[in-house]
């Protein structure tokens, strides 16, 4: 669905995306937040860009000094000297030199001289891309909002003769923090940007398109950020719009026991949950399995929320799982995501950077308590997260999924009843004999083809990962209180010793 109009860059990347690919060229659009919320620093990449492409561009400021205007640019490493500026003080020229520009003077000379002043720059610098920053000012100078509502229309019947595209930008706050309908109805599209205050942590901010006639864009929300070089938006990760072709083919462990229980391993394009309480190995599993594909050619990703990279990689290395010279090569990318910090849209486009730039086959995340302590106040994150692992799923990517249980033994229990999104889930129990703590490793489901219904004994030690023969004297595992009533012939002892 289009306009049949020639397309132009925002200047951002995430937006035009969102916009697919761009906005409709020479039409009028409204651009509203609160303060804070990024409108600024939208209208000057909107206007950089243009600068870029050799075009004449204008910055209406009627609310910000050009002083003030070049302290943000600044702070981005930007700098202004290509964009023609209009400052509200140069007012004064039209009311007259010996008067000075106030609220006292009749209103009607005011808004008209400044409108007079604006069309007389606009005639002067013919820009192709012109942002008006902001209409809060010009209710204020209006006063009556029937008048303010005809000079809005006015003035998109001036720009309407020209061939220019125009952002009108509206900071709310004369509007009692409302949306202004009217001026909806009258722009050709509106994008709306949002600052959430947390609780704790960094303030969130979102990105929305209201509308935009004749053009079939993203709906809904997005994530963004405020970085050095501009706005960073995060388009909404929908995963039907991502399919790639795959062979659904087992990925195996390089451990031949616990290959067994998914009968060769998980395929690809499944997501496995590595489910137990803390401390029974299954960040190690999942590591044995990112060091097998590492070890494949294959790269792979491993997000880390609770842990300390540094620790899990002297931890991996005493485990016989030396991932360094998989980092070295480029194969493998262990990442650390501050709770405090990262957006689920960031995270999301973390994740598509890593499967569509690096070609990542793998990928881990280290817990899913992490992603949820990370991102605490986020509505529908259970929702994102399935449309996430969906989105895995369809690119042919193994994902693995650590899940820890609360309490250490007896009855466990989880916060996240993620098992459904999950094509494989695996279980890992404590249980006790002979006056030992041991390891039983189980796999609960298996979508992707036939599973073990065994029980099996798990065993980490400084050789690596080792999985046992299946313990047929063995009962209460799904009470969660398992308990081992065999002989102890069958049960792994250390390496080196008789088993």
């Amino acid at each position: 669905m289009t306009d049949g109009t020639s397309r132009i860059s925002t200047g951002n990347e995430g937006l035009d995306l969102i916009l697919n690919g761009g906005l409709p060229a020479n039409r009028l659009y409204l651009v509203e937040g609160e303060p804070g919320s990024g409108k600024t620093t939208l209208g000057l990449q909107f206007l950089r860009h243009g600068v870029a492409a050799g075009e004449r561009v204008l910055y209406i400021t009627l609310s910000e000094t050009a002083e003030e205007l070049r302290g943000v640019a600044a702070s981005h490493g930007w700098d202004l000297d290509k964009i023609d500026l209009f400052e509200l003080s140069s007012a004064e020229e039209v009311l007259g030199d010996d008067r000075k520009q106030s609220v006292l003077h009749p209103w009607e000379i005011e808004l008209g001289g400044t409108i007079k002043l604006i069309q007389d720059e606009v005639e002067r610098v013919s820009p192709t891309r012109v942002v008006f920053d902001s209409l809060s000012e010009m209710r204020l100078l209006a006063q009556d909002p029937l008048r303010y509502r005809r000079q809005v229309l006015a003035l998109k019947q001036y720009f309407a003769t020209r061939e220019c595209t125009v952002l009108l930008v509206d900071d709310l706050t004369t509007n009692e923090g409302g949306r202004d309908s009217h001026l909806h109805s009258l722009c050709h599209g509106v994008v709306t940007l949002e600052r959430l205050t947390l609780e704790f942590g960094a303030a969130r901010r979102r990105l929305q398109v209201q509308k935009l006639r004749g053009v079939d864009f993203t709906a809904g929300y997005h994530d963004m950020e405020i970085r050095r070089g501009g706005l960073q938006v995060f388009p909404r990760l929908i995963a039907a719009e991502h399919h790639s072709p795959f062979v659904g083919e087992p990925t195996p462990s390089g451990v031949p026991e616990l290959d067994a229980l998914f009968s060769g391993g998980p395929l690809r394009g499944t997501c496995t949950l590595l489910t137990g309480p803390a401390g029974s190995g299954k960040s190690t599993i999942a590591l044995q399995y990112i060091h097998a594909a590492c070890a494949r050619g294959e790269k792979a990703t491993f997000f880390e929320f609770d842990e300390r990279v540094g620790t899990l990689m002297v931890r991996a290395k005493a485990m016989n799982l030396d991932l360094q010279p998989f980092i070295d090569q480029g194969l493998l990318n262990v990442q650390q995501i501050d709770p405090a910090q990262m957006s689920p849209g960031e995270f999301a486009s973390i994740l598509r950077r890593e499967v569509e730039a690096r070609g990542v086959r793998m990928v881990a995340i280290d817990s899913l308590n992490g992603y949820l302590a990370a991102m605490p106040e986020e509505k529908q994150l259970i929702l994102q997260m399935h449309e996430m692992l969906s989105y895995l799923n369809q690119q042919g990517v193994v994902t693995l999924l650590i899940n820890p249980q609360s309490g250490l033994v007896g009855g466990m229990s989880t916060s996240l009843n993620v098992s459904y999104v999950c094509d494989a889930l695996v279980l890992i129990r404590f249980f006790e004999a002979d006056g030992r703590i041991r390891k039983a490793i189980s796999v609960l489901k298996n979508r992707g083809g036939p599973h073990e219904d065994t029980i099996r004994e798990l065993r980490i030690d400084g050789g690596g990962v080792r999985v046992g023969q299946p313990l047929t004297q063995f009962k209460g595992v799904m009470t969660g209180t398992p308990e081992y009533v065999g002989k102890s012939g069958p049960l792994m002892e250390d390496r080196g010793l008789a088993e």
